[in-house]
């Protein structure tokens, strides 16, 4: 696809990937005007999926993080925000939600999750004995919260068997939950077209900005959570 010289590289580099995927994640939440969607986790994916969320209708996003800087970005892009090590996530979502709990919530954290409550330390003590491949944490604090017939959106990778999955209260509850791979070419386009009228500009994501000899120390500084690093653009 050729991108318009009006569309900078900045703004197009992130349509071939988090761009759609967080697009999508917040489409799957069938939102409707009014909304609440509630999103674990504020890395790349999360923060497009919070800006999705709000050109989709939704009238509050909160968004759920422990970094200061990633909770930051989210409120700058409107959210509400709480940081799972200092607030009780689900007795906040459900008081915030005057008892009934987030109408759609979004997993943008995927196998890799981290928590302070029993489950959490409880997959991270099976994956070390190499007795569970994922830490599905995120998702099963996602369907506890979310409000009956709501949607749990799952952007975030799970690669394999989920332990301790609470599927007998989204049944309950009648929660709907959607996920997989996003189909990157048929968000392209559209998604092109909001950021050449303005709606969005994708190049908020950026925090770095380095040559290819640094990508390595890069990927370094992303992986380890360090100088403030959300997304970093390698320019060769």
């Amino acid at each position: 696809m050729k991108i318009p010289a009006s569309v900078s590289d900045e703004q197009a580099l992130f349509l071939t990937d988090i761009f759609p995927t967080g697009y999508m994640a917040a489409e799957n939440c069938g939102i409707e005007k009014g909304d609440t969607v509630a999103v674990w986790g504020c890395g790349p994916v999360g923060q497009f999926a919070i800006r999705s969320a709000f050109l989709l209708g939704a009238e509050r996003v909160i968004a759920i993080d422990r970094f200061h800087e990633r909770l930051k970005m989210a409120e700058d892009g409107g959210a509400t925000t709480l940081d799972y090590e200092e607030d009780e996530v689900f007795d906040t979502l459900v008081e915030m939600t005057g008892g009934m709990g987030p109408d759609s919530c979004i997993d943008a954290v995927g196998m890799e999750a981290h928590g302070r409550s029993f489950d959490a330390y409880y997959d991270r003590a099976k994956q070390a004995l190499m007795l569970e491949m994922d830490r599905s944490h995120a998702l099963r604090q996602a369907i506890h919260a979310c409000r009956k017939g709501g949607t749990v959106s799952v952007p975030g990778v799970y690669a394999g068997f989920l332990d301790k999955m609470p599927f007998g209260q989204a049944f309950n509850k009648g929660v709907a939950i959607k996920g997989g791979q996003t189909n990157m070419q048929s968000y392209t386009k559209p998604l092109l077209g909001l950021i050449e009228s303005g709606k969005i500009d994708p190049s908020f994501v950026i925090t770095h900005t380095i040559s290819l000899d640094e990508a390595a120390d890069g990927y370094d500084t992303f992986n380890n959570k360090e100088d403030e690093c959300i997304k970093f653009m390698v320019k060769p």
